[in-house]
């Protein structure tokens, strides 16, 4: 990261929960929402983060509703929503209860009808017939013209504008990659002196670290999806892993089993895993980065969620995975050596199975998962591994001795923390 900026500190312990404020309730509003945010402060979330909260463009508007990446203001809020007092009271009890809020950014592109366009076409990028263009195929978009000083100054502002306005924590940056890097220097370089906020990019290009403290960690992700299918086995993911390994010093990875673009377009984390399904979640919760988890994850959410029309989550029964989320991130929360230690890669034979270890000081973890759909058998070999250690999800305690063989069901999970 460029040494002007510097991550904040409480980033690197936090988890992130998505908030598809649409789909989360039945009212699909700001109010409605905030209902939920002292259950999800009791299963551990730190950061909240809200899908975009503009208002959508209606020209060429995708499905009933629209897309919500497809804006027709920076600065004002989509009235399906609700008004700027149900935000302001929602950011104010999110920070109440310690946690933080981040808004999905947008700055790639608007919907086809912006407020800005009247006024400023210069500030769109057009075709040689002065018709407004993008560059991606995204029918309802509008690319934004960065050649153009006036329009990034404007940008800048309407971000200030969340952060001075509604005390925000940080943004989001939807296909940061697609900007140029030097606006996201300068509008960083721009909070500098105001107020600290955590950066996180929808990309996976290294250099973005310079400016951004996380970046998506989709080639994981890919190459997980690959493994479900047999296509891979998890030498193939300890490759990405290594990958992430070398990114500059404190750059954080996302890991995450599901997110807006994967449950609506690719499927539920059940279609893509299966019963590897919540071994991917410790995963996510045990390796190093910062796990995400997405709007009603923790039912589990077993259905695609329509992207441009409404398609409540239904809330009938008690999350049945709220305390399996519960445990996993309070075990981030009270074991530093899952932000800060150093992962041992335990070999195997079998490419269905997933075991590391976690060490920091005197602090050891163990990690064996079963990412496949068959019974599985590993041995898990180390001079790190003597001791009493208890199983988390359990509460039982077990005596190690070095030498160690599980044999797995298919979505079996162990985590071991040295007692």
């Amino acid at each position: 990261m460029d040494s002007n900026f510097k991550t904040v500190d409480w980033a690197y312990s936090s988890s992130i929960y998505e908030v598809n404020i649409r789909q989360y309730t039945e009212e699909g509003t700001f109010k409605a929402f905030e209902q939920h945010i002292p259950r999800l402060k009791d299963m551990g979330v730190d950061i909240l983060w809200l899908m975009p909260i503009t208002p959508i463009s209606q020209e060429g508007k995708k499905g009933s509703l629209g897309s919500y990446y497809a804006c027709s203001s920076y600065t004002k809020i989509n009235p399906e929503f609700g008004k700027e007092k149900d935000l302001m009271s929602l950011i104010q009890t999110a920070h109440s209860l310690g946690m933080k809020v981040i808004i999905d950014w947008v700055a790639n592109h608007t919907g086809r009808h912006h407020e800005w366009m009247q006024h400023h076409p210069e500030w769109f990028t057009q075709d040689a017939e002065g018709h407004f263009t993008e560059r991606n195929g995204w029918e309802d978009v509008v690319d934004l013209n960065f050649n153009n000083k006036a329009m990034r100054a404007a940008l800048q502002n309407a971000m200030h504008y969340w952060v001075n306005t509604f005390d925000i924590d940080g943004f989001r940056c939807d296909m940061a990659h697609l900007v140029p890097l030097d606006f996201w220097k300068e509008v960083r370089q721009s909070f500098n002196e105001s107020k600290p906020l955590f950066w996180l990019a929808e990309c996976e290009v290294r250099d973005y670290h310079q400016v951004f403290d996380a970046t998506y960690a989709w080639h994981w992700m890919h190459v997980s999806e690959k493994l479900a299918r047999n296509e891979v086995g998890v030498h193939d993911i300890y490759n990405v892993l290594h990958e992430y390994a070398n990114y500059p010093e404190g750059a954080i990875k996302l890991l995450y089993t599901s997110n807006h673009d994967e449950n609506s377009w690719n499927g539920t984390e059940s279609e893509k895993y299966g019963p590897a399904a919540k071994p991917w979640a410790v995963f996510a919760h045990t390796w190093k980065g910062m796990p995400l988890i997405y709007s009603g994850q923790e039912l589990p959410l077993k259905k695609r969620l329509q992207f441009f029309d409404k398609d409540a989550i239904e809330w009938n029964t008690e999350p049945f995975l709220h305390d399996f989320y519960k445990t996993l991130l309070e075990l981030k929360k009270q074991n530093p050596v899952l932000i800060k230690g150093e992962t041992f890669i335990l070999p195997s034979s079998d490419h269905r199975v997933m075991a590391y270890i976690r060490h920091h000081q005197d602090q050891v973890i163990l990690v064996v998962l079963n990412v496949s759909n068959e019974h599985c058998t590993i041995q898990c070999n180390h001079d790190l591994l003597n001791g009493t250690f208890k199983q988390v999800f359990s509460g039982m305690q077990y005596r190690m001795d070095g030498y160690n063989q599980f044999e797995l069901m298919p979505g079996d999970y162990f985590v071991y923390v040295k007692v």
